[in-house]
């Protein structure tokens, strides 16, 4: 791309970014394929019973896809935003004919290392992309967009597969669906997808963002704004891993049919993604602080809530209220990373951040998991909701209002 033509702005390049919205839209997909049917898929298919050995599925999925994403942004610079999603796409393509096909549940396992290095390849790049193509001004707006069209995918393809699965079974028609985007996403690439390093090199040569001396660590633990961010999104998806692997489950304890347990699953990544399109925008003029701290506070009664509910419309109320909290901090906490960094050090730290946040699928599908066959399901639930109160508490006295770290506050905004 020729540097003479980089523009940067969401009108500016809004045909690119439509489109990058569209391809994420496909990943999300890949995830919704699973939301609803897997935890009965491993009961059905393979006679696992356990909690801990179905929500293995999650915690080989989380842990794959933090290192994927932390790679990601540590390889973006180096070998191209496009070419890393494109690497994502060929990943993605086996999943749905291994789970088709799977003899034992081994394969099942495997199949979720593959999406989980894909869903970081691909949604990490997404992400990136669309940050270098707004620039300072629409941040918000365009991680709105980004995570609606992803989390929206997640919520209609978890809701199709459990029509789907109620209809016709738990396999192979479900993973249809899977088939189709993976095949989709790939080609949308291929063809129409541009790299956007240029714009990181434009945006560059204006930012007085001072540089951190160490990302993986001022974004871990030493900077008070990026090290809020990274423990609320572990926290965040901690509680996202439990409610994909044990809800489910309870629903099916209240003897729910597959189409209602794909509606109420489903309700919350919709509202989640639905949600983000008004809250991006939204931290681009509010306290992202504020922001974080009522997402946070907002997903952990909700959580705490699901253990005393057993009628169909409560619980669908209380999975739309846990879709508004995550929708209040997904956006507004990739905004707050783009915002507290250089260009230069973005991706690096983006990833860095998705690292951590996407451990929390691992994290929660292991404690909660364990918890659930020592203790019941309705302690583990509330143990989790409890870790997601404590998170907002956390945003409350530790994140500064200022984020923006320059020569001037870089003191102030940054532990000792």
């Amino acid at each position: 791309m020729n540097t003479e033509k980089v523009r940067l702005g969401l009108t500016e390049n809004w045909k690119q970014f439509t489109i990058l919205v569209l391809v994420n839209a496909f990943v999300g997909g890949m995830i919704g394929m699973e939301r609803t049917i897997i935890p009965q898929y491993a009961e059905l298919e393979f006679g696992i019973a356990s909690k801990t050995a179905i929500l293995s599925f999650i915690t080989a999925f989380g842990i794959t896809k933090a290192i994927a994403n932390y790679y990601t942004g540590r390889l973006a610079n180096k070998f191209g935003r496009k070419n890393l999603l494109l690497v994502g796409w060929l990943l993605a393509i086996p999943i749905p004919f291994i789970l088709i096909y799977a003899p034992n549940w081994n394969w099942v396992i495997f199949a979720n290392v593959l999406l989980g290095i894909s869903q970081g390849l691909s949604w990490s790049s997404t992400v990136i992309m669309k940050i270098d193509l707004v620039g300072e001004k629409n941040r918000g707006l365009a991680m709105g967009l980004n995570e609606f069209a992803g989390y929206f995918a997640v919520g209609m393809v978890a809701f199709f597969t459990g029509y789907i699965a109620n209809r016709y079974g738990i396999t192979p028609y479900p993973f249809y669906i899977g088939i189709f985007l993976s095949i989709a996403g790939f080609i949308l690439t291929f063809f129409w997808v541009k790299d956007t390093t240029a714009f990181v090199k434009e945006e560059s040569k204006s930012d007085n963002t001072i540089q951190l001396d160490n990302v993986f660590w001022d974004t871990t633990l030493k900077n008070r704004t990026l090290s809020s961010v990274t423990q609320a999104g572990v926290i965040n998806n901690l509680n996202d891993g439990m409610i994909w692997g044990l809800l489910p489950i309870v629903l099916i304890s209240l003897n729910f049919n597959n189409e209602n347990i794909g509606i109420i699953t489903a309700i919350y990544p919709t509202v989640w993604g639905i949600g983000q399109l008004f809250t991006g925008k939204m931290s681009d003029h509010y306290s992202k602080k504020q922001m974080l701290f009522w997402g946070m506070l907002l997903q952990g009664f909700a959580i705490m809530f699901i253990p005393f509910l057993s009628n169909f419309y409560a619980l669908a109320s209380m999975s739309a209220i846990l879709g508004l909290g995550t929708a209040l901090v997904y956006p507004t906490f990739l905004a707050t990373l783009a915002e507290a960094t250089s260009p230069r050090q973005r991706a690096e730290s983006l990833g860095t951040f998705r690292l951590w946040r996407d451990l929390g699928y691992a994290l929660g599908a292991i404690i909660s998991g364990i918890t659930a066959d020592l203790f019941g399901i309705e302690y583990a639930i509330l143990l989790i909701g409890g870790l997601t109160i404590i998170s907002s508490v956390i945003i409350k006295f530790r994140m500064p209002e200022q984020i923006k770290i320059t020569a001037d506050n870089m003191v102030k905004n940054t532990s000792n």
